[in-house]
């Protein structure tokens, strides 16, 4: 979606348009591309620009393959994924996050005028509990689904939240847009999470803060011990009598998906500081111990092997 606004109706485009736009956005990111290749080309005269033409349109088409193949796998997940949000809501969670967040900004803010953006908000919890303390809040999701079960969830707070169906790496935003952005649980599920971050900081104010919340997703695909220490949440769950959050979903998809993009094979956060510390932010800092204070008891059951990082970055 190119732009967004609060709407009365808080319709989503149509199939056609988001069909049209998927179009536009792809050929607009070919052009792009290709004359990025062309202009940093070493090789000038001699280089190709027909065989530049193909090797960007089949990366891009790839890309849009494993975009519209996770924006499936969320579609079909949004209602379950939803009722996981909604006993947040209703939980310590709420109360938990809220703090978490707010510890963040700037004391001397006025929440009425303090812009936020929360990407990749899924079923809408942060939207929720930001607009009932009175922030500005803009809430981005690249599945219509996802979008549709957040406005369900935000009630009466819906008429007060900004919700865009965009790209989390392709942002329809102009510059130094938003005092604050947020994100939980969606780095680790994009293709490419250095420009997904480089469009993140490109939308804050200076000054802004970047909080990104996510853990080592799907890491024992691709590490033995890890995959002992998943196998040991996985019987620590069956003998708490808990719900596995894991094999309750179309786990075969999501290990599919998750053997496709990048960051499930890398250690982190020490990738992510030194992308953004690359990018030119004034500070980054890492919080490893963040799932102590906002998981609630079951979570800890659940992903016990892969506890949840926090993230800040601060904007030059």
């Amino acid at each position: 979606m190119e732009a967004c606004e609060k709407r009365n109706n808080y319709d989503i485009m149509s199939v056609s348009e988001r069909e049209q736009t998927k179009f536009v956005h792809r050929e607009r990111r070919m052009a792009i591309m290709i004359a990025a290749k062309a202009a940093s080309s070493t090789e000038g005269a001699n280089h190709d620009i027909m065989s530049v033409s193909d090797i960007v349109m089949r990366r891009d088409e790839k890309y849009m393959e494993l975009l519209e193949q996770i924006e499936d796998y969320w579609t079909d997940r949004a209602e379950g994924y939803s009722q996981v949000n909604q006993e947040e809501l209703a939980g310590d969670n709420r109360t938990n996050w809220r703090r978490e967040l707010e510890r963040h900004f700037p004391e001397n803010r006025t929440n009425e005028t303090y812009k936020i953006l929360d990407i990749g908000t899924g079923p809408g919890f942060f939207p929720i509990i930001l607009a009932e303390a009175g922030y500005q809040v803009t809430a981005v999701d690249y599945t219509e689904a996802m979008l549709e079960e957040a406005k369900k969830n935000a009630g009466a707070f819906a008429q007060k939240i900004t919700y865009c169906q965009m790209d989390a790496s392709h942002l329809a935003f102009a510059d130094e847009t938003f005092d604050a952005v947020v994100s939980r649980n969606l780095t680790w599920n994009l293709e490419d999470p250095e420009q997904a971050y480089k469009e993140w900081m490109r939308v804050l104010k200076k000054g802004g803060i970047l909080l990104n919340y996510d853990a080592n997703w799907y890491h024992h695909l691709f590490d033995a011990e890890k995959r002992e220490e998943y196998e040991k949440d996985r019987q620590m769950v069956t003998e708490a009598g808990l719900e596995d959050h894991y094999t309750c979903t179309d786990i075969d998809t999501m290990e599919e998906i998750a053997r496709q993009v990048p960051l499930s094979r890398i250690d982190r956060p020490r990738w992510d500081q030194k992308i953004l510390q690359k990018l030119g932010t004034a500070r980054v800092s890492v919080d490893t111990e963040v799932w102590n204070q906002v998981w609630s008891e079951v979570e800890k059951v659940n992903y016990h092997s892969t506890p949840m990082f926090g993230i800040e970055a601060v904007k030059e």
